[in-house]
């Protein structure tokens, strides 16, 4: 009898799923926020809370438990480091999720999750480089060709 057990599938195999969590979960530490659809949000949440539980007892034992799942040293580093001592007067409940729209082609529901109480700037469309920085790359002088 599988009462009360609730693990989403995602229409995956165990390896596959595994790997697109893991993957999912590294880029969510790294940004703070990150976005895709509502089943792999809602899946992402009881994964990436379970491993900013375990990181908030420092200890070389859960270092090594982390690192199963999350195979970055920069991203284990900073979760260590930063993430965990932010949240350790905190019970619970560290990543909000915010329902944004549905995908046009396929009117999948897209979701955002972000770490609650961390500061994670947006980046606006200006900080995008400009195309005319890159014409200026693509010239070459008269004097080297020959």
């Amino acid at each position: 009898m599988r009462h009360r057990v609730r693990k989403g599938k995602l229409g995956l195999k165990t390896e596959h799923r595994l790997a697109v969590l893991r993957n999912l979960c590294t880029e969510f530490f790294r940004h703070g926020r990150i976005t895709s659809t509502d089943a792999r949000i809602k899946e992402l949440r009881r994964f990436s809370e379970k491993i900013i539980t375990t990181a908030k007892k420092d200890s070389v034992h859960t270092r090594r438990l982390i690192n199963t799942k999350i195979k970055d040293k920069l991203v284990l580093k900073k979760i260590f480091e930063e993430i965990a001592p932010s949240f350790i007067e905190r019970p619970g409940g560290y990543t909000r999720i915010v329902k944004l729209h549905h995908r046009r082609g396929d009117s999948a529901p897209i979701s955002l999750i972000e770490l609650v109480g961390m500061q994670v700037p947006f980046k606006q469309k200006d900080e995008v480089e400009s195309p005319d920085s890159s014409e200026n790359k693509d010239t070459v002088s008269a004097d080297k060709v020959e």
